[in-house]
C-alpha cells in the first residue's frame, strides 16, 4: 500500500493538506453565522429575503415545534421539500432538536416511500401541501410516520405574491400548491412555527451521533441509508471552506437550485453556504433554465454549484448570449464528466471558473476536486481534498495499488467517510474494509496525483473479455462540437457477450450522422471501444439531479429488443 499524497504539489499556496476539525456542528455553525452576521441575507427566495438572525430563530422554534410533536434526540424526521425556505428550516431545526434527518425526494413513488421511511422508521415527515394531498393523505395508514408537517410554498413569499401564488401554483401540471384540511396529526409548518417559543435549551447531540440517513439510488437494489454522522458532516464542509478559501469573497452569492435532499446540494449548496454565512438564492426547479438565468441576473450570483446537464442547457438557453451573468465567479461540477466545450463555453459566458471535483452519498459528498487557483486538468475530477486519502486498487484483490495511468477501483478514506449503512452490517461490511471506503467506482491517477473516473464496475462492457467503460466513450462523443450530451451501455450481441451502444444528444441546428460521430471515435478509442450502434435522442432520461440514468436506457433498450 503505497502512502504517497503526489497531489500535495498541485494545492493552491492557501490550502493546508492537514486541517484541524472543529468539533462544530452544522446548527452551532449556523448559530455562530447568525452572531457574527445578524443582518446578512441568509435565503432569498422569489425576491424576498430573510436574514441569519430569522433564520436562526426559525430554526429553534421549529424545533421546539418537533419537541411538542413528541420528537426525541436520535428519533428519525423524514424531510421531503423542494428548494424553498421550510426546507433549510426543517434541516436545521430538526439537528437542533437532536433528531435524525431523513432527506426523502418530493417525487418518490408510494412504493419508494414506504421502504425509505420504514426503513429509517421516521415518527415525522415534513411535506408540502401538494405531495400530502397528492400522495400521503390518501395512503396514511400505509406509511410509517404517525405525525406530518405540512408546508405550503406560499408561505414564505412576499406580498402580493403570496396572494397570487395559489392561483398560479394550483394550476401547473403537476400542481405545485393544494389546500388541505386541519386534522388530527397534522401540523401546519409556518404556523407551528409562529406558536413555538425560539429560546430553551437544546441538547447538544454528540459529534459521532449520526445526524442524517441519506439514502442511495437504488439502482441495484432497495435504497440503503448512508448513515452520516454530525463529524461527517461537520467536516466535509470545513474540508470545502477550506479547498475555497483563497478564492472567496466576504460576502458570497450562491445558487442553490440543487435539490437539498440530495447529498451534493444539501453539503455544497446549503451547510457549506451556511458555514460560510453566505446568500441562499434558492430555487425549487432547477430544470427551469430561464427562473436560474433570471435568479443569476438578479441575485447577482457569486457562485453555483451545478452538474453537466444544467451547464448544458444553460449554454443552449435562447437568448443567453445577450443575458449577464458576469456575477459568477467560480463553478463546481459534479455527477458527471462535463465535456470540455461545455466548459469552455459556461465559462465563456460568465467568466468563471469552472472546476471538476467527484463525491459520493457515502463521503457526505466530497472527496476530490481541481484547485480553483491552480492547475486544472479538464476531464479529471481533480485531486483528493485536505484530510483524504485515495488510491487506486486492483479491482480483484482490493488491496494492490496499480500503477499510476492504469484502471482500478478508487478506494477513500477521510473524516467525510459515513459510519456505515443503517441496520445493514454485512453491506457495511463489503464497502467499508480496514479504514478504506470501496467505492465501486474505476478510476485512474496519473503521475501528479490528479484522478480520472472512468466508470462504475457495474457499468462495465465486456466486449470479447475486454473491459470497455461508458464514460470513456461519452467523454470521447461529448468532445465532438456537434454533441451536447451521451451516454454509453452495453448491449448484447447475437453471438453472445456485448457490444457498445451509445445514446447522444445533438446540439441546436446540428446535422451529425452516426457514421460521422463512429468515424470521430475511431480517432480516439480502440476499435472494440468504438460504439456499434449510435441512437439518437431528443434528451437523456435523468434523475431529479440531471444525472443521467443509464439504467433507464437499459431497461428501454432490453424492452425494444424483447419487442422484435
Amino acid at each position: 500500500m503505497t502512502t504517497a499524497r503526489p497531489w500535495l504539489a498541485a494545492y493552491d499556496s492557501s490550502i493546508r493538506p492537514d486541517l484541524d476539525i472543529e468539533d462544530v456542528t452544522l446548527s452551532e455553525g449556523l448559530s455562530r453565522s447568525a452572531r457574527n452576521h445578524p443582518g446578512a441575507t441568509a435565503i432569498r427566495f422569489k425576491g424576498r429575503a430573510f436574514s441569519y438572525r430569522w433564520l436562526d430563530g426559525a430554526v429553534s422554534r421549529f424545533a421546539n415545534g418537533l419537541r411538542g410533536l413528541g420528537v426525541k434526540p436520535g428519533e428519525r424526521v423524514a424531510i421531503q421539500l423542494p428548494n424553498v425556505p421550510q426546507a433549510v428550516i426543517a434541516f436545521y431545526g430538526t439537528m437542533r432538536a437532536g433528531a435524525t434527518a431523513v432527506m426523502t425526494n418530493p417525487l418518490y413513488t408510494l412504493r419508494e416511500l414506504e421502504h425509505q421511511w420504514a426503513d429509517a422508521d421516521c415518527k415525522v415527515a415534513v411535506t408540502c401541501d401538494f405531495t400530502w394531498m397528492g400522495t400521503l393523505r390518501e395512503h396514511r395508514a400505509v406509511l410509517r410516520p404517525e405525525k406530518y408537517v405540512v408546508a405550503s410554498i406560499p408561505e414564505y413569499l412576499g406580498i402580493p405574491k403570496r396572494w397570487l401564488a395559489p392561483f398560479v401554483l394550483g394550476r401547473q401540471d403537476p400542481p405545485r400548491y393544494a389546500r388541505f384540511p386541519d386534522e388530527p396529526g397534522v401540523a401546519r409548518f409556518k404556523r407551528m412555527v409562529d406558536a413555538s417559543p425560539a429560546g430553551g435549551e437544546f441538547g447538544r447531540p454528540d459529534f459521532d451521533d449520526v445526524a442524517i440517513l441519506q439514502y442511495t439510488g437504488g439502482t441495484t437494489g432497495p435504497s440503503k441509508g448512508a448513515m452520516l454522522t454530525h463529524r461527517n458532516l461537520s467536516a466535509n464542509v470545513q474540508q470545502i471552506d477550506a479547498w475555497f478559501v483563497g478564492a472567496r469573497e466576504a460576502h458570497e452569492v450562491m445558487l442553490t437550485a440543487l435539490p437539498l435532499f440530495h447529498v451534493f446540494g444539501l453539503t455544497v449548496c446549503m451547510n457549506w453556504g451556511v458555514w460560510s454565512a453566505a446568500e441562499l438564492v434558492l430555487e425549487p426547479n432547477p430544470r427551469d433554465i430561464g427562473s436560474l438565468v433570471d435568479a443569476i441576473e438578479g441575485a447577482r450570483v457569486t457562485l453555483f454549484p451545478s452538474v453537466p446537464a444544467l451547464f448544458a442547457k444553460m449554454c443552449e438557453y435562447e437568448g443567453i448570449e445577450k443575458r449577464d451573468l458576469r456575477s459568477v465567479r467560480a463553478c463546481f461540477s459534479g455527477s458527471a464528466p462535463i465535456s470540455p466545450e461545455t466548459m469552455r463555453r459556461f465559462e465563456e459566458l460568465t467568466g468563471a471558473r469552472v472546476v471538476e471535483g467527484f463525491g459520493m452519498t457515502e463521503t457526505s459528498p466530497v472527496t476530490h476536486c481541481n484547485p480553483l487557483g491552480g492547475e486544472r486538468k479538464v476531464g479529471s475530477v481533480g485531486v483528493p481534498i485536505s484530510n483524504t486519502g485515495a488510491r487506486v486498487v486492483d479491482v480483484d484483490t482490493g488491496t494492490t495499488d496499480v500503477a499510476p495511468g492504469e484502471e482500478g477501483e478508487l478506494i477513500v478514506r477521510g473524516p467525510q467517510v459515513m459510519a456505515g449503512y443503517w441496520n445493514r452490517p454485512d453491506e457495511t461490511a463489503q464497502v467499508l474494509r480496514d479504514g478504506w471506503m470501496h467505492t465501486g467506482d474505476l478510476a485512474t491517477m496519473d503521475d501528479e496525483g490528479f484522478f480520472r473516473i472512468v466508470g462504475r464496475k457495474k457499468d462495465m462492457i465486456n466486449v470479447s473479455g475486454l473491459k470497455v467503460f461508458p464514460d470513456e466513450v461519452d467523454h470521447v462523443l461529448a468532445s465532438h462540437p456537434d454533441v451536447l450530451e451521451a451516454a454509453t451501455i452495453g448491449v448484447p450481441r447475437e453471438k453472445g457477450g456485448e457490444q457498445v451502444k451509445s445514446f447522444v444528444v445533438l446540439r441546436k441546428g446540428s446535422k451529425a450522422t452516426a457514421e460521422t460521430l463512429e468515424a470521430f471515435c475511431r480517432e480516439s478509442l480502440a476499435a472494440y471501444k468504438v460504439p456499434k450502434e449510435i441512437e439518437f435522442l431528443d434528451e437523456l432520461p435523468k434523475s431529479t439531479i440531471m444525472k443521467v440514468l443509464r439504467r433507464e436506457l437499459r431497461d428501454i433498450e432490453m424492452a425494444k429488443r424483447k419487442k422484435s
